[in-house]
C-alpha cells in the first residue's frame, strides 16, 4: 500500500455528519466534559494527600498544560473540522501508523469509560435504593445513553447542555456560599485562613504527594478536548470553536481552583473524611459537608443527584466520542468499512451499537474474578487519555511547521494558537511526565509492587502494538512537512 492511500482526505460530499450543533452546545461539551466527579469527590482526597496549597498547584499546573492543549486543538480543528480530530491530524501531519494508534486509542478510553460510569450510576442509586438489583439500573442508564446518541447530534448537544447547566449552578451555589462561610455572614464564626495555614497545611507531604495530585488533577480535566470531537458537526465552526476554546479555559480554572481553595478554607486537610473519594460515600464529598455545615436540607441527597447527572454526562459523552472516532476509522480504512454507515438523521448507528457492546462487555467483566479484569481495562483507558493529549500536542507542532512549509500564511487561520511553539511543547513535556510518573506509587521502603506497576503501564504496549503493528504492515513513515495533506479550510 503506498503512502497517500493510508493518509486518505476526508470526503465532504455523502455520508457526511451533519452540524447540529450550537455555539451554546459546544461551549457546554467542553466545559460540562471537565466538571465531574474528579471536581465533587477527588479534590477532597487531594487537599488532604497535599494540603490546599498543593492541590492548588498541582491543579493550577494542569489547567495551563490544558489551556495550550485546547488551543492547539482549536487551531486544527478550526481550520480542519472533521470528527476525527487527533486521529486525523495525527495521520496527516505526523504518521499514518501514528493515527491510527491515536485513534484507537481514543476509542478504546470512551468505550471503557462507559463501562466505569455505569458502574458509578449503579452505585449511585443504590444510596437510594440499597436493596435494588444492579442490573436494573445499569440497563437503564445503557439505554437512557443510547438513545440519547440515537436520536441525532443535537439529542446528544442539548442533553449535554443541561447536565452542564446542573454541574454549573452546583459549582457556584458551592463557591458563593463557601466565601460567605469564610467571611463568617453565614454558618457562624468566620473561620478565615485559620484551616489554611495551620501546621504545614498549604503544602503537605511535600513532592511526591504533589506529584500523584498533579496526576490525579490530569483525570480530572479529561474531556476538554470534546470539543475538538464536536467539531465535525458543529454549525459553524469557524465561529464556534474559537468561542469555546477561548472561554474553557478560564471558566474551568475559575470553577477547579475557586472550589478547591473554598474547601481548603473550610475543612481542615487533615479531616479524615476528605481522604475518602468513593462513589459510594456521597456524605464524604467536600460539598456535601459543607453544604451541611451550612445548614442546607438533604445536603448528601442533592450532591448525589448531582453526581448522577455528571455519571451520565461523561458516559453521554463517552458514547458520543468514541462512537464518532470509530466512524472516522472506518471511514479512512482503519476499522471494518460497515462500521462507517449513517442512519437518515445522519447518525453512525452501526459504531455505536458496537461502541455499546464493548462497554458493557466490560461492565459486565467487573463482576468476574473480583474486578480483576476491568480494573485493568479502567488502568489502560486512564492512561489513554494522556496519551490522546500527547497526540494533540505533537500534531499541532506538525502542523503549524506543515502549514508554513507550504507557502501558507499564519493570518489565514481562522484561530490561532498563541505562545507556539512554546505551548504544545510544554503540554508534551508535562503529560510524558504525568505518563512517566503513574506507577510511583508502587514503589515503595517494602520494594516494588508488579503488579500495581503493571495496571499502571498497561497502556503503553497496548499503544505501541497498534502504532507498530500498522507501521509493520503499510510500511509508513514520518511524514516531511511538504508532504502532510493540508486541506483548505472547510465551508460546510
Amino acid at each position: 500500500m503506498t503512502q497517500k492511500s493510508v493518509t486518505p482526505s476526508n470526503e465532504r460530499t455523502g455520508g457526511q455528519l451533519r452540524r447540529g450543533l450550537k455555539a451554546r452546545h459546544m461551549t457546554m461539551i467542553s466545559l460540562g466534559g471537565a466538571i465531574g466527579t474528579g471536581l465533587f469527590l477527588a479534590s477532597g482526597t487531594a487537599i488532604h494527600d497535599a494540603g490546599p496549597g498543593g492541590a492548588l498547584l498541582a491543579y493550577f499546573l494542569i489547567g495551563i498544560m490544558v489551556y495550550f492543549l485546547v488551543t492547539s486543538l482549536g487551531e486544527m480543528a478550526t481550520y480542519m473540522p472533521v470528527s476525527g480530530t487527533f486521529s486525523t491530524y495525527a495521520s496527516r501531519f505526523v504518521d499514518p501508523s501514528f493515527g491510527f494508534a491515536i485513534g484507537w486509542n481514543y476509542w478504546y478510553n470512551w468505550a471503557i469509560t462507559i463501562a466505569a460510569e455505569l458502574s458509578a450510576a449503579t452505585l449511585i442509586m443504590k444510596y437510594w435504593f440499597p436493596h435494588s438489583p444492579s442490573i436494573l439500573w445499569s440497563a437503564l442508564f445503557l439505554a437512557i445513553m443510547l438513545g440519547l446518541n440515537l436520536l441525532s447530534v443535537k439529542g446528544y448537544g442539548e442533553s449535554e447542555y443541561w447536565f452542564a447547566i446542573i454541574k454549573i449552578i452546583t459549582v457556584i451555589v458551592f463557591i458563593v456560599v463557601g466565601v460567605l462561610m469564610i467571611i463568617g455572614i453565614v454558618g457562624g464564626k468566620a473561620v478565615g485562613f485559620s484551616n489554611f495555614t495551620a501546621g504545614d497545611a498549604p503544602f503537605h507531604g511535600g513532592f511526591l504527594t504533589v506529584l500523584g495530585v498533579f496526576m490525579a488533577a490530569g483525570f480530572s480535566f479529561q474531556g476538554t478536548e470534546l470539543v475538538g470531537i464536536a467539531a465535525g458537526e458543529s454549525e459553524n465552526p469557524k465561529e464556534n470553536v474559537p468561542r469555546a476554546v477561548r472561554t474553557i479555559f478560564w471558566r474551568i480554572l475559575f470553577f477547579y481552583i475557586l472550589a478547591i481553595f473554598v474547601i481548603g478554607m473550610l475543612i481542615p486537610f487533615n479531616d479524615g473524611k476528605l481522604a475518602i473519594s468513593d462513589i459510594e460515600q456521597i456524605t464524604m464529598s467536600p460539598f456535601t459537608i459543607v453544604f451541611e455545615k451550612v445548614g442546607i436540607a438533604f445536603a448528601a441527597s442533592v450532591m448525589n443527584a448531582v453526581i448522577l447527572t455528571s455519571v451520565l454526562s461523561a458516559g453521554n459523552s463517552g458514547m458520543y466520542a468514541s462512537t464518532r472516532m470509530l466512524w472516522v476509522l472506518a471511514k479512512e480504512g482503519k476499522a471494518p468499512k460497515f462500521l462507517s454507515k449513517l442512519s437518515g438523521r445522519g447518525v453512525p448507528v452501526p459504531a455505536l451499537l458496537m461502541t455499546a457492546a464493548f462497554g458493557l462487555l466490560a461492565f459486565l467483566a467487573s463482576f468476574f474474578g473480583e474486578g480483576q479484569v476491568y480494573i485493568w481495562l479502567l488502568n489502560a483507558s486512564g492512561m489513554a487519555g494522556f496519551i490522546a493529549w500527547l497526540g494533540i500536542a505533537i500534531s499541532h507542532y506538525r502542523f503549524r511547521k506543515a502549514y508554513l512549509a507550504q507557502g501558507n500564511s499564519l493570518s489565514d487561520l481562522p484561530y490561532r494558537a498563541k505562545w507556539f511553539p512554546f505551548g504544545p511543547i510544554f503540554a508534551l513535556i508535562l503529560c510524558a511526565i504525568v505518563i512517566v510518573g503513574q506507577g510511583y506509587f508502587a514503589f515503595s521502603e517494602d520494594g516494588i509492587d508488579w503488579m500495581t506497576l503493571a495496571a499502571s503501564y498497561i497502556g503503553i504496549p497496548l499503544f505501541l502494538v497498534f502504532w507498530l503493528g500498522y507501521k509493520w504492515k503499510y510500511k509508513t513513515k514520518v511524514l516531511k512537512p511538504e508532504e502532510c495533506v493540508i486541506d483548505h479550510p472547510m465551508d460546510e
